[in-house]
Order: C-alpha cells, then structure tokens, then sequence
C-alpha cells in the first residue's frame, strides 16, 4: 500500500526578502510612473497580492523611498568594476568602469527625475531613521562618503598593475578620473563626452598634438 505523499511547504520569505523582493519590482515602474505608481500596479508585477505590500512596508511612501535608496547604491557598480579583467590595457579597463559608472549615475537620475517630475516631495516623519539590519531601506555604506569611498577603492585597482608608470599612487589617480567622469556634461552617449573620449583626455590631455 502506497503512503500518503506529504507535502512539504516552502520556507517562507523574511520580511527584509520581502521587501528586496518588492523593491526590485517597483524600480522600473518608479522609473516610468514616479510618485504616481500605484501599489496595485507593483503587486501585479511582483506576483503577489497587494496586502502583502502593507505587511512589508508602512505605506507607499515607505516603499518610495525604499526605492530611491535602492537606487542610490553603488553595490552594482562596484561589483562590475571589480569584474573588470586586468589584463587588459589601462585605457580598456578605464573605459569599462566609465560606462558602469554613467549606467549608475543614469539610473539614481531617471529615479530622482522621475519622482520630482510626478510633485513627489518626501517629508521627514517620526521614524524615518533605519532600521539595524534592514538593508533595504539604505545604501551598504552607512553615508555618501563611504559609498564613495568604495567606488574610488573599486577604480584604484584598475590603475595597479601599472602603477610604475604612473605620475601618482593609484587612489589619488582613482579620485581625479572620477572627478572628471561625475562632472562631464551627458551619461547618455548622445551627444556628450564618450567614455572612450574621457579617457583620452584623462590619460593624455586635450592636445591631440604638441603645441608649436
């Protein structure tokens, strides 16, 4: 006689994988609608019901800032900088992490864009603070600064394999192409500085020639 087959259930989410889980599917919908996306569009896109929002998060404007603080990490970029193969020519890696960088820089704007264009003005409230350990709710780094600081770290290591030739040590080298990489004029290629451009300016100057 054949026994019963129990079914076994599968181990539900944690609330911050709840929350990860819902972020990731309303970033693209804040990108598109901003402030006027509805908790029932999210819902239909992460697959779940929309009271399962509310036991993950307070209210849309929790959900919101969630996402803005999504999109201001730069745990993506880092991770693709990191990837960038070192055998490759100084200039090739620079090009690689320019274009990581401006897809990063053109994400956190296309969420900030979007949100002041649909009138979003986010007022602090009464527990606005973090939560320890819920991840979801900030960037890894505990300030902007530490972001920075991990982005700089990540485009230093390109420079090492061949620091002897360079003018100064890697990090301040990492510190003054990201200068130049946050302050030229277009991420979008269209029309603005390219990465392969930026890189040549950065590591040869402006001067296509000699000046005679």
């Amino acid at each position: 006689m054949t026994e019963p087959t129990t079914r076994r259930r599968a181990p539900g989410m944690s609330t911050e994988q709840r929350r990860a889980m819902i972020v990731a599917a309303a970033l693209p919908l804040v990108a598109e609608y901003g402030a006027a996306v509805t908790t029932s569009q999210i819902a239909r896109s992460a697959g779940i019901g929309e009271a399962t929002i509310f036991r993950a998060f307070a209210d849309k404007e929790e959900l919101l800032g969630a996402c803005m603080a999504e999109a201001v990490r730069p745990d993506h970029a880092v991770r693709e900088i990191a990837a960038i193969p070192l055998d490759q020519p100084l200039d090739a890696r620079l090009v690689e992490a320019a274009d990581a960088l401006g897809a990063y820089l053109a994400r956190m704007g296309a969420m900030a864009g979007a949100l002041h264009a649909s009138g979003h003005r986010r007022r602090p409230r009464p527990g606005d603070e973090p939560r320890r350990g819920d991840e979801t709710d900030r960037p890894r780094a505990d300030s902007r600064e530490e972001s920075m600081a991990a982005i700089r770290a990540a485009v230093a290591e390109l420079f090492e394999p061949g620091e002897d030739y360079l003018r100064l040590d890697a990090e301040d080298a990492a510190a003054i192409f990201l200068g130049l990489l946050f302050t030229r004029p277009r991420f979008d290629g269209a029309g603005g500085l390219s990465s392969e451009l930026l890189v040549q300016v950065f590591l040869h100057g402006a001067l296509t020639t000699e000046e005679k």
